[in-house]
């Protein structure tokens, strides 16, 4: 059987690390907010580039944290995109703010930044930009738009670690990221986590408080905050997997670029990538009309896939007030995508049997 993320084997490379730092936690008698939290903020701003990192519970919380951390509440919009997992969009109806849903670009999947200023009102206060399976949005238009009226930028990073777009990378794009550090991710934890990162000093203070049941000092109470914190454990085992994601990534990349040039069946629309640095391919996600009888034919030959994400957000009962808008970029990509196996412990063999199953396929 091909996995389609064996987080077993994933996870197996750094048994050794873990354990030890695993020990270190329990001989410390620490467990959170520790120095294996502070540690990991600190390497992980620095590989963003950015100044701060705030590690949170998981990276609908860290979306949630920035928009309380602006500010912003009843009768503000943010604009995201229509295609989506819809946690980019709980995290704005969360905080009492209106989404303003924009359709994607149907080659790259991100928001179509030309579709943006249309939407834009006085009650407009950020826009949220998701670099969706591992691409980067190109941020040009975004930061334009955001300059000339007054807007954030926020980045919702969850599947997009190490990405990069004209030299920086996914993180420090913007006023605020959030990140997850769900198993699954490039870089994942072994249970939820996620972190902030920004370059805003007085952002991430507040963010930090309001993260720990709004408290700037112990028993001190600044804001009506919330828990949400980064244990120690699932910081240890994110900071021994840290120096090798640019590896792991790189390793994806042969993949999708293997997978890019091999697959040659008709019935598929592959993946389009401006730039190679700025996709690190947490899904590969593939098109094709006959997506049932395509994962049915995988699954036959003992390959696993997933749906990325087979309901769009419009679509969904938590958001029935939508039902009947209509945004048919997005439902045409929620309909016809699926994801195929791609992960740092895929064996040549396995990428090429994969191209060799959809090559079959008729």
């Amino acid at each position: 059987m091909i996995k389609f993320l064996d987080l077993h084997k994933i996870n197996e490379r750094f048994r050794k690390d873990i354990d030890l730092r695993i020990k270190q936690i329990l001989d410390s008698g620490w467990y959170l907010l520790g120095e294996q939290d502070k540690t990991f903020e600190k390497n992980f701003a620095q590989y963003c580039g950015a100044k701060h990192c705030i590690g949170c519970a998981n990276g609908l919380d860290a979306l949630n944290l920035i928009i309380r951390g602006f500010g912003f509440g009843k009768d503000d919009e943010i604009i995201v995109p229509s295609n989506t997992y819809i946690a980019s969009i709980l995290a704005i109806s969360e905080n009492g703010c209106t989404p303003v849903l924009i359709e994607p670009d149907i080659k790259t999947y991100n928001i179509n930044p030309d579709l943006i200023e249309e939407k834009i009102t006085p009650n407009t206060k950020a826009i949220m930009v998701v670099h969706l399976y591992g691409q980067a949005v190109e941020m040009e238009k975004i930061w334009q738009l955001a300059s000339k009226y007054n807007l954030k930028v926020i980045e919702d990073s969850a599947q997009a670690h190490g990405a990069v777009h004209n030299g920086k990378k996914t993180g420090n794009l913007s006023d605020a990221s959030g990140f997850s550090f769900y198993p699954g991710k490039n870089l994942g934890c072994m249970g939820d986590g996620g972190c902030v990162t920004t370059n805003d000093d007085e952002l991430a203070a507040k963010i930090r408080a309001i993260a720990n049941y709004g408290s700037d000092r112990k028993y001190h109470h600044i804001y009506k905050g919330i828990n949400s914190r980064l244990d120690e454990i699932q910081a240890a085992i994110l900071d021994v997997k840290l120096p090798y994601l640019d590896k792991d990534n790189e390793r994806r990349r042969e993949i999708s670029k293997y997978y890019r040039e091999n697959i040659k069946n008709p019935k598929i629309i592959l993946p389009e990538v401006k730039d190679e640095n700025a996709h690190v391919w947490h899904i590969f996600a593939i098109r094709t009309e006959k997506r049932d009888d395509l994962q049915n034919h995988l699954e036959a030959n003992n390959i696993q896939t997933n749906i990325h994400y087979p309901t769009p957000p419009h679509k969904q009962g938590a958001y029935s007030e939508w039902k009947d808008e209509k945004f048919p970029i997005s439902e045409e990509i929620h309909n016809t995508v699926i994801s195929l196996p791609i992960s740092p412990v895929m064996t040549d063999e396995e990428v090429q049997k994969t191209v060799e199953v959809i090559n079959d396929w008729n």
